[in-house]
């Protein structure tokens, strides 16, 4: 009988098991980056994490020609972050691609009844 696998009943309804907790603090690292000559995408990410603190940025080109950079920092009190931007804002005339549209129909004018 000592060979007999042990059967544990489960839990009550009602009471919920305490969360478990990891023993020890986290602790990572990580980047991306994506360049997309063909849709202009051009973004990316790094964080790093040991314990409580936590930091990191990332940047995103934006539409106007700059690119926006946040940096930010949380040392388990809330989240502080920095927003800078690098370049000048461009807006550049707008030109169509497409023709011009032909002008309305107009009817030609009424010939003169000759006398």
């Amino acid at each position: 009988m000592g060979d007999q696998p042990v059967y544990h009943a489960p839990p009550a309804y009602g009471y919920p098991q305490p969360p478990e907790h990891p023993e020890v603090p986290p602790k990572y690292t990580y980047n991306y980056g994506v360049a997309d000559d063909y849709s202009g995408a051009n973004f990316g990410h790094s964080e790093s994490r040991d314990g409580y603190k936590t930091e990191g940025s990332y940047t995103v080109d934006l539409p106007d020609g700059r690119k926006q950079i946040v940096t930010y920092v949380d040392n388990g009190d809330g989240l502080e972050a920095v927003v800078t931007y690098e370049g000048e804002a461009q807006y550049p005339d707008h030109k169509p691609s497409y023709p011009a549209p032909p002008a309305p129909y107009a009817p030609p004018p009424a010939a003169e009844a000759e006398a």
